[in-house]
């Protein structure tokens, strides 16, 4: 995930921060708002979102594949919601893994097909019912779109990477998060730290302190 972005991103903030750091305040206002007055429809099945408080990946898919088997081990069948980064499809389209590849629905797509029907799709309620009316979908599980979705979510899983936690705590551009954590923590349900270390301790303090489940 680090490799992905800007080295000082996970150092102590520095002067490359502090020059930023009026577009951090105008992108996490704007991500704040963003969250707080979005209209999400409302699914006719649990939505479960797995998401993290960063730009990067925090090992969300192997969550979700790990959730959509315990779905199925309780005779519930699931099915995955995802953008699809670097696919090509316009319209909401279901992964089909014998015909597909990575440049049409991007890769963790390809990966969660191995295991459950993917919408991919950015509209992720169009995804949702192409799922429950032609796929017979009883469960969702949404992997990324915390920030972002205009769906209702029952239950929203935070990921949190031990190693690199939220790296210097600013919002994009001076820093990895997407929006400022107490923005986030609203509409967190619980929150999973992946891996070893201890970068990741501020920000599960901070879930505790709000009650959440870690």
């Amino acid at each position: 995930m680090a490799s992905e972005a800007p080295p000082f991103w996970w150092e102590e903030p520095d002067w490359r921060v502090l020059a930023l750091s009026p577009l951090s305040a105008i992108y996490a206002a704007a991500a704040g708002r963003g969250m707080r007055r979005a209209k999400r429809e409302k699914i006719e099945a649990p939505v479960l979102c797995i998401g993290n408080f960063t730009v990067g990946g925090t090992g969300k898919t192997p969550v979700a594949i790990a959730l959509a088997e315990q779905a199925k081990r309780m005779h519930l069948k699931p099915g995955f919601l995802s953008r699809g980064h670097g696919g090509s499809f316009a319209e909401p389209h279901v992964v089909d893994i014998d015909h597909d590849s990575a440049r049409h629905v991007g890769d963790e797509p390809l990966l969660l097909a191995e295991h459950a029907p993917v919408a991919v799709t950015p509209n992720r309620a169009a995804g949702a019912r192409l799922l429950l009316e032609r796929h017979g979908c009883e469960f969702l599980i949404m992997d990324d779109g915390f920030q972002s979705a205009r769906i209702h979510i029952d239950y929203a899983l935070v990921v949190v990477d031990a190693r690199y936690g939220i790296g210097n705590g600013r919002v994009i551009p001076g820093g990895p998060l997407r929006a400022k954590i107490v923005d986030q923590l609203v509409f967190t349900s619980g929150l999973l730290k992946m891996g070893e270390g201890t970068a990741a301790d501020s920000v599960v303090r901070q879930a505790a302190r709000a009650g959440l489940p870690i």
